[in-house]
């Protein structure tokens, strides 16, 4: 059935309310580098949604990557929505206004496919709000043939079952492809007239990524544990594989970012310089799920920086990924940069830098035009032991001399980033995070007694396809009291700054990161009841989705606060990260011993399964002299 695209724009009903709410900026659109394209000349329309404020959703390298994929298709549209603030929701409410894209201004009813873009779980309510305020049939079984297609991707749908009820599709791993492969099947099915929803939805599952939740049901057991999430067609695979773009060179984008013209929380040109890690971090869901590394080559980052900043006029590069420093041409490519922009306004940033990968050198040519003000370092424990249990391998020692480094070369400010509530963790480990903040603002005051450090502890959330995946969660009653130990201990040294954050949201996002489908019920609630903007402290309330879960029987105490064993079935085994849960198994083992293990781009392959799986090969460097050549990969039981 053909969708209504003669749908109008809300504008003139929306501008005379703007003066009625905060920012109005969020809802305007007309950004630098915008694409508007005429609805009734296309053959298929996207409305690409963040679910949270336009400040923190229009710089995310997803949305702005999907939208030029799309929008270059000649016979596509894609447009941008965001979240409303709570004063722009009332409005809209109170006037019947739905939910709009910035570019048009179009309702969801304007759109074939409505996509949202998951890097947290705490955007979940917000995602139903959209739907409730767009006029979108929440539960995804009883939507109508005419109305969009409601399909999810991003990080956080590597365990898709707490939003299985609402999704038509959830796409995991890499978009480019997948998108493009996806719009051509929703213009044949706008095309064909005859095709039902679930006839294009059994076409889209055989899509490499993507997994469509009506074709599988969860199985559990009589103790109600999750025994297996299983498909219930034939057609359907048992377990859904991520897509995994093999050559970043050949997607060089974002190539016209989009330049807003209000204060957002990222003001730069970005540019992904390699995706993903193998530093096996055993608490980083984002370098698990990642895997392989793939890296842009440095003739190619230069050319989409200058092609980037001569179409946007920004002034900052950031030269982003997991671990920016450990690109095997990142001193080449900074200096060639660092040469190009000298003498300019153009300034250069890594905003993810290893501790035992600082080097003078490197931060040098990153701050040829620029005060050195501050740095950022994430040591991420306190101890050596527990830096061991959750493989950061940087030693304290590496820690001092990179913050002894940097101090001696002119930078005034250090921020470490801690986590409390790891596996294994002690008071003795909670207090070394203290102790190694006044280590690093000790050397700091030799270099200048206005030196200063900031220490930011924050709670860890064991995450799906991580080591740590069947650990249990600690509550906020100890989270707090940790806490205490810290600010105890550092009480005394007003140069040493202590940041935390309240760990109630903790509950929230741990509840829906490792919950199955039964936790549905309880983010539906949770939204009916109220809540919205789940990860801003000023609006969340804790006692909203504790009644929440009272509602619905979700057991907050059973889902985080007990540990796993091998042989339970969890929510996302049948999302085929390529890595095999019996390592996954062996490594948390490992972290139990305080065994590290040694990034496998630099060493033999240790079989986690990811590249015999996508046969494709990490791109490997070998360090050499002052460069790093690219080797290939040495597969399990050939060296």
């Amino acid at each position: 059935m053909p969708i209504d695209r003669s749908t109008g724009s809300v504008w003139e009903c929306l501008e005379p309310l703007l003066t009625q709410v905060r920012k109005p900026a969020r809802y305007v659109g007309g950004e630098t580098n915008i694409v508007v394209k005429e609805h009734g000349e296309v053959d298929s329309a996207w409305l690409l949604v963040y679910p949270d404020t336009y400040e923190v959703g229009q710089p995310n390298q997803g949305i702005q990557i999907l939208y030029e994929v799309l929008n270059e298709r000649p016979r596509t549209l894609a447009e941008r929505g965001f979240a409303p603030w709570g004063d722009m929701e009332a409005v809209m409410r109170a006037h019947g206004l739905p939910f709009f894209s910035v570019e048009t201004h179009r309702p969801p009813q304007a759109f074939d496919v409505l996509g949202f873009s998951l890097a947290t779980e705490v955007g979940y309510t917000n995602l139903l709000n959209i739907l409730d305020l767009g006029g979108v049939t929440r539960h995804a079984t009883a939507r109508a043939d005419d109305e969009p297609l409601v399909i999810a991707g991003g990080h956080a749908v590597f365990n898709p079952e707490p939003l299985a009820s609402f999704l038509d599709l959830a796409i995991a791993g890499d978009g480019e492809e997948v998108a493009r492969e996806l719009d051509g099947l929703v213009q044949e099915w706008r095309s064909a007239g005859d095709w039902s929803r679930e006839h294009l939805l059994g076409r889209a599952a055989r899509i490499e990524g993507v997994y469509v939740p009506r074709f599988y049901e969860p199985r559990y057991g009589p103790d109600g544990r999750l025994e297996a999430t299983e498909p219930v067609r034939a057609d359907a695979r048992r377990a859904v594989p991520k897509r995994t773009l093999s050559d970043l060179d050949e997607w060089p984008y974002p190539k016209k970012q989009l330049v807003p013209l209000t204060e957002t929380v990222h003001e730069r040109y970005s540019v992904e310089i390699f995706r993903g890690c193998t530093r096996g971090c055993r608490f980083c869901q984002a370098g698990m799920i990642t895997r392989p590394v793939r890296e842009r080559s440095r003739e190619t980052i230069k050319e989409m920086v200058s092609e980037g900043l001569e179409n946007s006029g920004l002034e900052e590069v950031g030269l982003l990924s997991l671990s920016s420093a450990d690109h095997s041409d990142i001193r080449g490519l900074c200096g060639d940069l660092g040469d190009q922009y000298e003498g300019t306004n153009t300034s250069l940033s890594l905003p993810s830098t290893r501790v035992d990968a600082f080097n003078v050198e490197l931060a040098d040519e990153l701050t040829r035009n620029g005060r050195r003000t501050g740095l950022t370092f994430a040591p991420e424990a306190g101890t050596e032991r527990m830096r061991k249990v959750i493989n950061k391998t940087a030693s304290e020692q590496d820690m001092l001399q990179a913050a002894e480094t940097a101090f001696a070369n002119g930078w005034r400010h250090i921020k470490l980033y801690f986590m409390i509530g790891l596996p294994t963790e002690t008071d003795e480990d909670v207090l070394g995070i203290a102790e190694l903040g006044l280590k690093v603002l000790a050397l700091g005051k030799r270099h200048g007694r206005k030196n200063k450090v900031t220490v930011s502890v924050g709670g860890f959330i064991p995450k799906p396809h991580t080591p740590f995946q069947w650990c249990a969660q600690d509550p906020p009653e100890e989270i707090k009291r940790k806490i205490g130990l810290i600010k105890e201990r550092v009480a005394a040294d007003r140069n040493l700054n202590l940041r935390y954050h309240d760990p109630e949201p903790g509950v929230v996002e741990g509840l829906l990161s490792r919950g199955d489908r039964r936790v549905a019920a309880a983010v539906e609630r949770a939204f009916e009841l109220g809540a919205r903007f789940d990860g801003w402290a000023e609006v969340f309330d804790p006692d909203r989705w504790r009644r929440a879960c009272a509602d619905t029987g979700v057991d907050l105490d059973w889902y985080l606060y007990r540990d796993r064993d091998e042989g339970e079935g969890l929510p996302w085994d049948h999302m085929d990260s390529g890595l095999d849960k019996s390592w996954l198994w062996e490594d948390y083992q490992d972290s139990l011993h305080a065994r590290e293990l040694d990034d496998c781009r630099w060493i033999p392959c240790y079989d986690c399964g990811v590249c015999p799986g996508l046969d494709i090969d990490h791109q490997t460097g070998y360090a050499q002299g002052d460069t790093l050549g690219l080797l290939p990969i040495v597969r399990a039981g050939t060296g």
